[in-house]
């Protein structure tokens, strides 16, 4: 499986944006898929989840209340609306997935996703 992510780009604090990840392959219903960030320098660290089917959320205490994960299955499409955007949010951002319907106190785990795209870029100016 193979994840397309799109939709990065450089704003300025405060604005908006909003990435799409699509696999070449329909994720099961029992998937999960998620978003990660990875700093200059730094770990990459989870952002926010979502069971497949059901579409439950999971985000990471740092976005709570400024993004959104969703997913559209007839497009076979998730998505990430990022609002309120902050400089610490730049970073390039991951898409994963899995085939498995993950635990909640797996879904921050990067170990726990099997596959990744290549990434976006999101820059957030002061």
């Amino acid at each position: 499986v193979q994840l397309q992510a799109s939709g990065g780009g450089m704003v300025q604090a405060g604005g908006s944006l909003k990435l799409s990840c699509t696999p070449s392959a329909r994720i099961f219903n029992s998937g999960t898929m998620g978003w990660f960030q990875q700093a200059p320098g730094k770990e990459r660290e989870f952002v926010a989840t979502i069971r497949w089917s059901a579409g439950d959320t999971y985000y990471a205490d740092s976005v709570k209340g400024r993004f959104t994960i969703s997913r559209d299955k007839t497009k076979n499409t998730v998505y990430l609306q990022m609002n309120s955007l902050k400089p610490e949010d730049t970073a390039v951002y991951y898409c994963a997935a899995t085939t498995r319907r993950l635990i909640s106190s797996n879904t921050s785990s990067k170990t726990a996703y099997d596959y990744w795209g290549q990434g976006t870029q999101v820059t957030v100016s002061s």
